[in-house]
């Protein structure tokens, strides 16, 4: 096991979100740690928006569309915008509220292990304003469906994220209808009339990423009729147009499949029951065991996490019923998540996050509008560009040009508050034992402020966790 020191060092970077001072760590990292698990804190940010409140966005476009279509249709229009930039526009003041408060919440929180956390189930649970149906709505996910509930069972966690009304349009389960619904079997009678209405069909994508990317794995047994059979299963789960009060999703039986589905060789009756059983089952399937135990390894230990340790998570997932506090518990106390070699990467987000927090700059650095850099270094907040979310190996994020990318970056922050610092003093009190003799010399040669804080940020110990 590592000394106090090292151990401080490893809690702060490999766990957290980085630390100006390892002092404040004080003399039990564990226990550091230990403490902090629990929900989520809210987010900063004045009057942040709900899902009802980014749904009645989406729907006052449509009618504001609606209306400049009839108007161009009579006249010559002079804001000729191409569609894309009208439409980013119209959500300009909610995404930069939603980037702004994950950006600052992370640099300033108290309780970087559980923002960490936060931040890693958002990336399982990706919902990408990438897509235009979730433009608006990705921060009120965030703070709807993951943050209060990390620290429960995995099952709550699962049902919060798969019925949320974001997910239900990023992944188009709001316009899946079942072939012999009530819904599709009326519009099929008006087509017979010679009405040609648009008739909605079944769609597995929301069936297929949360066996594939939040439950089983791709390797997790399951079967191409199992997709066709959840996804009969989610028909009917809806986010209305337009939300009455705070309501953003709710279940249409006019739109459900009837008749019994089979999943995973188990039988569930039509209804809007069906749902939970079907994930309650996913949640304690051994396969959701090892695959959550392999992914959480994986982002705090290693790109190929230890074996024995993926098998002591996986057991306890399954001992507990996916109670996630005994999951980050038997985490913390793993020897192998405290060995001294810093073998993960930090990502672009994670970088640009730990260095606002080694600076103390997180109110200046994310100001209303801006990220800091971190779009430019190749991952975009809130934008991940699939499903599939985020990367986290190191080989995804060390191309030439990424790394050449970090180095322009670490440049302009040193030029900007190099001088405000003594690079060498936070060297010592950010890093501590982690901090090389090689990098240490290299720092302290440094020609003025803004070169040792920019070799400061590009140093291995700073680029690794």
């Amino acid at each position: 096991m590592a000394t106090a020191t090292v151990q401080a060092a490893i809690a702060a970077h490999r766990f957290g979100l980085g630390e100006p001072d390892l002092a404040a760590i004080g003399s039990d990292p564990q226990g550091w740690l230990l403490q902090q698990i629990g929900p989520a804190d809210a987010q900063r940010g004045d009057a942040l928006p709900t899902a009802a409140d980014g749904l009645r966005r989406h729907d006052a476009y449509l009618r504001a569309l609606r209306q400049r279509n009839t108007v161009a249709a009579g006249e010559a229009m002079a804001d000729a915008k191409p569609f894309e930039q009208r439409f980013a526009e119209h959500f300009r003041e909610l995404v930069q509220a939603d980037q702004t408060a994950r950006l600052t919440t992370a640099a300033t929180t108290a309780r970087p292990f559980a923002e960490r956390l936060a931040l890693f189930w958002a990336n399982h649970f990706t919902v990408s304003s990438v897509k235009g149906a979730a433009r608006g709505l990705v921060g009120a996910f965030e703070r709807e469906a993951v943050r209060p509930f990390i620290a429960g069972p995995f099952e709550q966690l699962l049902t919060a994220s798969t019925q949320h009304a974001t997910m239900l349009r990023y992944l188009d389960n709001a316009l899946s209808a079942g072939p012999n619904s009530r819904f599709v079997t009326r519009l099929a009678r008006q087509q017979a009339e010679g009405v040609t209405p648009r008739i909605s069909g079944l769609n597995e994508n929301l069936a297929r990423e949360v066996l594939e990317l939040h439950t089983l794995g791709v390797d997790g047994g399951y079967t191409q009729a199992d997709v066709t059979a959840f996804a009969a299963v989610l028909t009917g789960w809806r986010a209305p147009r337009l939300p009455r009060g705070d309501e953003a999703s709710f279940f249409d039986a006019a739109w459900h499949e009837p008749g019994v589905k089979t999943v995973l060789g188990k039988r569930y009756r039509e209804g809007p029951q069906a749902l939970g059983e079907v994930l309650h089952d996913l949640c304690v399937h051994p396969s959701t065991a090892r695959f959550i135990a392999t992914k959480l390894a994986r982002h705090f230990v290693a790109d190929e996490p230890p074996a024995p340790l993926v098998d002591r998570l996986a057991r306890t997932f399954r001992d507990s019923a996916g109670h996630l506090p005994a999951l980050y518990t038997e985490l913390v106390k793993a020897p192998e998540a405290w060995q001294p070699e810093t073998a993960k990467l930090k990502t672009p987000e994670e970088f640009v996050i730990s260095t606002a927090r080694m600076l103390r700059g997180g109110d200046s650095m994310f100001t209303r509008g801006r990220d800091a850099g971190i779009g430019a270094l190749g991952q975009p907040v809130q934008r991940a560009p699939s499903p599939a979310g985020w990367p986290d190996r190191a080989e995804e994020w060390l191309g030439p040009d990424a790394v050449w990318k970090r180095l322009e970056w670490a440049t302009r922050v040193g030029e900007r508050a190099g001088r405000q610092v003594d690079a060498r003093a936070l060297a010592a009190s950010a890093l501590g034992p982690r901090l090389s003799d090689s990098s240490a010399r290299q720092i302290e040669r440094a020609t003025d402020g803004p070169q040792a804080l920019t070799l400061l940020l590009m140093a291995p110990e700073f680029q690794r966790r």
